[in-house]
């Protein structure tokens, strides 16, 4: 609960959002929170209100593993109050992003519509002069029926599914059928670092000692591998 009093020490999971009291050589994982790799060294001192959340050293957050050291720190949130719990709400939050397809969509549907309303009154009017008010009705209504292109939505979405499929085939995974339209239309794509995206491990792959070159085979932090000797001098490179 708020204002309780925790006992932090290496290999132990923050429980709650903590104001740090006391702390000896403490260092947290907070990756889940923050994105970074590295554990982050703590400590008790004051820091301003405005401070950025991963330069938050006085405090630990409910989620981070201690890594190294020991704390004491009080509680000042818990549940949905903490800042992972902020997160988790955002993201059960739904929100209804449109797409430069569906808009386009939207667009022509609302053209077409005033198009069809247009034809079908100029019909009526035009047949209340000709025949009665039933036939008029009738040729009305049949042609704003027959005008709307029931078929149109059929067709996109068997297009976007032939384009998930393709993805597919290529490793991407689309969630949404009309993000595959988007994705088309993209031309940057921003990456964060190394160590969020990637497993932040870096592997040998050429050793160059003694005028000669090898090729080291292997993946992260794992002891298998093997070395080949290309026997390549220094004068031949």
């Amino acid at each position: 609960m708020p204002g309780d009093l925790v006992l932090i020490a290496s290999g132990d999971k923050v429980p709650a959002d903590l104001r740090l009291l006391e702390a000896k050589n403490l260092q947290i994982d907070e990756s889940a929170l923050t994105g970074e790799s590295v554990a982050v060294e703590k400590s008790v001192l004051a820091l301003k209100p405005e401070t950025p959340l991963a330069e938050r050293k006085n405090m630990a957050y409910a989620g981070g593993f201690v890594t190294f050291g020991q704390a004491k720190g009080i509680v000042v949130a818990t549940g949905n109050n903490t800042e992972t719990g902020r997160i988790s709400q955002l993201m059960e939050q739904h929100t209804d992003i449109s797409t430069p397809l569906t808009r386009k969509f939207d667009k022509f549907s609302q053209n077409w519509l005033r198009v069809v309303l247009g034809l079908a009154t100029l019909t009526f009017v035009v047949g209340l002069s000709y025949k009665g008010l039933q036939d008029a009705l009738e040729a009305a209504v049949a042609l704003t029926v027959s005008a709307i292109p029931e078929g149109l939505p059929a067709v996109v979405t068997v297009t976007l599914a032939i384009g998930v499929s393709r993805m597919a085939r290529r490793n991407a995974i689309i969630r949404k059928l009309p993000a595959v339209e988007t994705l088309g239309s993209a031309t940057v794509i921003c990456s964060d670092k190394t160590g969020t995206l990637t497993e932040n491990q870096m592997t040998v792959q050429a050793i160059y000692a003694g005028d000669h070159q090898y090729t080291a085979t292997g993946i992260g932090y794992a002891p298998e591998g093997t070395k080949c000797d290309e026997k390549i001098t220094a004068q031949s490179q």
